[in-house]
């Protein structure tokens, strides 16, 4: 038996479990589980068909092998299942059901899933409960682990295995864990005993993408789970690496310990749009990766595609580079790679120089690259959430502010405000909105999955140069932490004309119409100063038109401008926050208007506009551009279908 395997036989059998009715009277068992991550039980669906088919919610419970593991009868309920309707015979690609412990305070084991999506033939270890009442006056239990050792002869299907004819399995076992001894990963779940001439199936672990969502929180809290067990001695990884595949391996070989903590900071990334996974590892591995069973739904399921046909890992320096790719894709659309691109420098610099390079040179393909895809800013039909800052003048300068979170449920709920009555100085209201800010966004980006979210400020016309996009959030922070860029630079950051409260006037649903329907959006520029700007400008510009001023919007001309811009129904403005209010342009005027030209003509709809200024902001603060005419600019982006709701009742003007 290879090194590490009686490990991982003991390992399995301590996060093997079986269900009992919620009466602790009852004695008849449902069946086998096992725990895949904290508080969450795995189990065939037709274990728990019979007794759930009728009240989905009721509980019950799961129980360990007592004398040996102490995992005592724990009350559990069904979270969810693939099965579509549990009165017909259930498919093997739909036979599975996590359960959920309603006490999270239970320790536990759990067993490692493993992430590819193609597992080959060979011997098994199965494992599950079966009754031996025969047992319990010695154990204490009438229900007893066992153990048997079977032969994966055929794919049956993409999601299941069948087992060679001798193998049979005692009433019980279903639902139990079937453990890979060369990998030391649990690859299926057993579904049924030998029938006919079969000996008895397996779903694959791979169906649990079909959960979607909740495969995702799942696993994320597996892999965390290992990690955090990293460094015990008596855990997964350990074991695994003893198995043989790891013994004598160089840092250019791809090691259990190097999986474990890649899956981790994998963990926790936003997750990815669909089908980019496979065209990540199939540009890393230079060929089209056919597709088995469900398409990948995790990152994770990405590096279960770099292994060769006998579920041997690939060189260090192939998943090396795909989690370059992957923090590079998460960080071109605002999200916080820092923790993975760290681990990942360091993983690197044990390479030899020629690997090292390899990687370090790896771009996105073309497909996925920064310059194709934004993240769309979010319409009234998205569920989306959006930070929401509205700002209100008040007498002597001061102002009244208020956060809400936007859910698109119109209740309108506030988030934090300003509880006194004589409001703040505009001076001082960065200092009194960050904190509140940050617990906001911490959040709405929890909500929306990790993907920041877009912050919208609400604020008269007479404060549209505030620069809030230049806005830290934090005296200090470590540095190349993503997380604490400016406002402007980590998040779709627009700004919305406080006296457009309520019910939008026809003309600027008309003219947000007509942008919309335009496709690409065009500049356009204001005339020459000697000529003061006049409403014609405004009213007769292209449907696809931009009003674009390289003058302040707070005072001057530019004051003049946006209020004409406003009474003729523009949604959407470009400005610098620091231009002149008045005299003749310069050479910065002139940059400015050929840089917005270039940006509102790649931009292919209106819904774009804030994620690309977003990206040429942080390319600014990361120094990867100098001098840029974007530095200053703010964005109106003002969308009648969303409108900013009426001022509450409350306290918000000074006594």
């Amino acid at each position: 038996m290879s090194d590490g395997l009686p490990d991982l036989h003991a390992l399995t059998r301590a996060a093997t479990v079986h269900f009992l009715p919620e009466d602790p009277r009852a004695t008849e068992m449902w069946g086998s589980g096992f725990f895949v991550a904290p508080g969450w039980v795995l189990t065939a669906a037709h274990v728990l068909v019979p007794y759930l088919r009728e009240d989905r919610d009721l509980p019950f419970r799961v129980a360990g092998d007592e004398l040996q593991y102490g995992i005592a009868p724990t009350a559990a309920r069904l979270e969810q299942w693939l099965v579509t309707d549990p009165w017909e015979d259930i498919p093997a690609q739909l036979d599975l059901a996590l359960v959920r412990l309603l006490d999270d305070g239970v320790a536990h084991e759990c067993v490692w899933i493993g992430d590819r999506a193609v597992s080959a033939g060979g011997e098994r270890q199965v494992f599950g409960f079966r009754p031996t009442p025969q047992d319990a006056v010695h154990t204490g239990s009438p229900y007893g682990l066992w153990r048997g050792t079977v032969t994966a002869n055929v794919d049956d299907g993409d999601l299941a295995v069948r087992f060679a004819p001798q193998a049979e399995f005692p009433p019980g076992v279903s639902g139990g864990p079937v453990l890979d001894p060369v990998t030391g990963a649990v690859l299926e779940v057993v579904k049924s005993g030998r029938v006919g001439g079969h000996g008895g199936r397996a779903v694959s672990a791979v169906a649990l993408r079909r959960f979607g969502a909740l495969y995702r929180e799942v696993m994320a809290s597996h892999d965390r789970w290992h990690h955090g067990r990293h460094g015990t001695t008596d855990n997964w990884t350990e074991h695994q690496a003893r198995l043989g595949r790891d013994s004598g391996a160089g840092p250019e070989r791809w090691s259990s310990h190097d999986r474990v903590a890649a899956l981790s900071h994998l963990a926790a990334l936003a997750p990815p749009h669909p089908g980019v996974v496979e065209r990540l590892a199939g540009h890393v591995r230079n060929q089209r990766l056919a597709r088995t069973g469900p398409a990948p739904v995790t990152w994770r399921d990405g590096h279960g595609l770099l292994y060769d046909g006998n579920g041997t890992p690939l060189d260090a320096y192939v998943f090396l580079h795909y989690l370059r790719l992957v923090g590079e894709w998460t960080r071109a659309r605002g999200g916080d790679a820092g923790g993975l691109d760290a681990w990942v420098d360091g993983r690197l610099r044990q390479l030899p120089p020629h690997l090292r390079r390899l990687v370090e040179q790896a771009r996105l393909p073309r497909e996925e690259s920064g310059d194709r895809v934004v993240i769309p800013y979010p319409g009234p039909d998205e569920r989306a959430y959006i930070v929401v800052v509205e700002l209100d003048e008040l007498p002597y300068g001061t102002v009244h502010w208020q956060i809400r979170i936007d859910d698109g449920s119109q209740d309108h709920e506030i988030f934090a405000a300003e509880q006194d009555p004589n409001g703040v100085p505009s001076a001082l209201l960065r200092h009194h909105l960050r904190e509140h800010l940050a617990e906001a966004f911490q959040v709405a980006d929890a909500a929306g999955g990790g993907v920041p979210a877009p912050c919208e400020v609400v604020l008269p016309a007479g404060y549209f140069d505030t620069p809030v996009h230049r806005w830290q959030l934090a005296d200090e922070a470590p540095l190349g932490d993503d997380a604490h860029l400016p406002l402007g630079a980590r998040r779709r950051l627009v700004l919305r004309n406080a006296e457009r409260r309520g019910e939008p006037d026809p003309r600027w649903k008309e003219r947000w119409n007509a942008v919309a329907e335009s496709g690409a959006l065009a500049a356009s520029r204001l005339r020459p100063v000697q000529q003061p700007p006049g409403s014609r400008h405004f009213t007769e510009m292209q449907p696809s038109g931009v009003p674009v001023l390289c003058h302040q919007a707070s005072r001057g001309v530019g004051r003049r401008a946006i209020g004409l811009a406003l009474d003729a129904g523009h949604g959407i403005a470009l400005w610098r926050i620091d231009g002149h209010d008045r005299g003749a342009c310069g050479d910065g005027c002139e940059e400015l208007h050929r840089g917005a030209a270039e940006l509102l003509a790649l931009t292919g709809s209106a819904p774009e506009l804030p994620d690309r200024l977003r990206r040429i902001r942080e390319d600014i603060h990361k120094r990867r551009t100098k001098g840029h005419w974007a530095e200053a600019v703010a964005v109106m982006y003002d969308d009648p279908r969303r409108p900013v709701p009426q001022r509450p009742m409350g306290p918000v003007n000074s006594p």
